[in-house]
């Protein structure tokens, strides 16, 4: 049976998808959550899944986000699984600061000794309530059963988002 949520959405809409989306919602998880499985055939299409499944959850038409304005985006940690994480906790901060929707474009990641690097370039605008049509507020990636692992034909994060 579907769930209502504070925002006046139930869980079905976790299960409806227009367009085939390399990601699919998971339902096992509470109401203040919403976790999403991405997958990649490599780690920067992971990662660019990610980011989309993530902006996805805050607005339910995310192809309105239009190429307005690039942001460089340069991350690094010593962990792959903490790279993407903090991938997804700026586009979260950037929303949240700026008012700026992003969709991740490209990314090259590479290791160095020890550590990860990230270097992403992502397009995007500043949130327009009459085109964009806001799901949920997306407050932060949780760390509760995040991961990134490589799978039989690439890779698969899974994510839990607070709402």
């Amino acid at each position: 049976m579907p769930y209502s949520s504070s925002f006046g959405f139930n869980s079905s809409f976790v299960l409806r998808h227009y367009l085939p989306m390399p990601y699919q919602y998971l339902e096992e998880f509470g109401t203040a959550d919403i976790a999403f499985e991405a997958t990649g055939r490599d780690l920067a299409e992971l990662f660019r899944d990610a980011a989309d499944a993530t902006t996805n959850v805050m607005i339910d038409n995310i192809e309105a986000v239009q190429p307005r304005e690039t942001r460089q985006i340069d991350l690094s940690n010593d962990k792959l699984d903490m790279l993407l994480f903090d991938l997804l906790q700026e586009l979260i901060f950037l929303k949240d600061a700026k008012r700026l929707l992003l969709r991740v474009r490209e990314v090259l990641i590479h290791k160095k000794d020890e550590t990860f690097f990230l270097k992403a370039a992502a397009e995007g605008e500043p949130l327009d309530v009459e085109r964009h049509h806001q799901r949920a507020d997306v407050k932060a990636v949780t760390l509760h059963d995040f991961s990134v692992e490589r799978v039989e034909g690439g890779w698969k994060a899974r994510v839990l988002l607070d709402i």
